[in-house]
């Protein structure tokens, strides 16, 4: 499932072409994805203007000109192409052309901007929510979100107070939702690496009983951050399904550190370890046994 940096590649893709613009035709060809649209939903789009794009975790939110905002998400294997006119995405360096069984193209926006977004998403795992902008923070998808690990606010005290006195491991703590955002298996694995830490380690091991963040803290918190800002300026990690607007892959799968890396060599410097496969949860988990403490 795509984590943040596929979702806010994904954002970026799509925000020269919606903000400002107004959709003049939306094409809804089934009437589900996930979960069923509403069943007004292309008339509570045509002509409403898109004021901006955000982002709130693995979600879409286009604030528009009625007050409401228009959530998505891409579930498992949904994305969004961008075509002008008639015309076709310029295929980039590491375009597969997987969208192009318009069989799965299950949500048409036509833009004012002279542009046409197709949603194709072809387990139908994604979705498309319309809230009113007085009710977004009350909104069951979102309200129990953690904070963006890329915000001001989100830095190694924050983290040690969600971790305090947690008996689960670092993996299942960076995993939740509610700790901190966006998060999902690739990036955590990742940044456990960065950090050196073992994704088996009792979560409440980087805070003091009162909560204060102690050193394994401060160096989790840099690695988060510091692996989501390199895979979002990668354009994410392709693996299956994920592809940008102009269907390019995203790079970062090709910097790996450990993720589906098993019997491969530590790339820590001075490292001799090997990595290696475990399961968490029934996810698998790759790291270093070697430098991850």
């Amino acid at each position: 499932m795509p984590e943040l940096p596929e979702v806010e590649t994904v954002r970026r893709g799509l925000q020269p072409v919606m903000e400002g613009a107004r959709f003049s035709k939306v094409v809804a060809h089934r009437g589900d994805l996930r979960w069923p649209l509403a069943k007004d939903f292309v008339a509570r789009l045509e002509g409403k203007t898109v004021k901006g794009l955000g982002r709130r975790a693995k979600y879409l939110l286009a604030d528009l000109s009625s007050n409401e905002v228009l959530v998505m998400h891409l579930g498992m294997s949904g994305s969004f192409r961008v075509a002008r006119g008639r015309g076709k995405a310029t295929p980039g360096r590491y375009y597969h052309d997987r969208a192009k069984n318009t069989a799965h193209d299950h949500v048409v926006f036509h833009m004012s901007s002279g542009v046409r977004i197709s949603f194709n998403d072809p387990r139908r795992f994604g979705m498309m929510k319309l809230v009113p902008r007085s009710e977004l923070e009350r909104e069951p998808l979102l309200r129990a979100l953690g904070p963006e690990p890329l915000g001001n606010e989100f830095d190694a005290a924050m983290l040690a107070r969600a971790c305090k006195g947690k008996k689960t491991s670092l993996k299942a703590a960076l995993s939740d939702q509610r700790v901190v955002a966006g998060l999902g298996n690739i990036y955590v694995c990742e940044a456990l690496h960065r950090a050196r830490l073992s994704p088996k380690r009792r979560a409440s091991t980087i805070a003091s009983k009162a909560g204060a963040p102690n050193e394994r803290a401060h160096r989790l918190v840099d690695a988060i951050k510091a692996v989501l800002a390199d895979a979002i300026a990668a354009g994410g990690s392709s693996l299956r399904d994920h592809r940008r607007t102009d269907g390019e892959l995203g790079d970062f799968q090709h910097d790996f550190r450990v993720y589906d890396r098993a019997g491969k060599p530590c790339p820590t410097p001075g490292c001799n370890g090997t990595i290696r496969r475990m399961v968490q949860a029934g996810r698998s988990t790759f790291l270093c046994p070697v430098c991850q403490r």
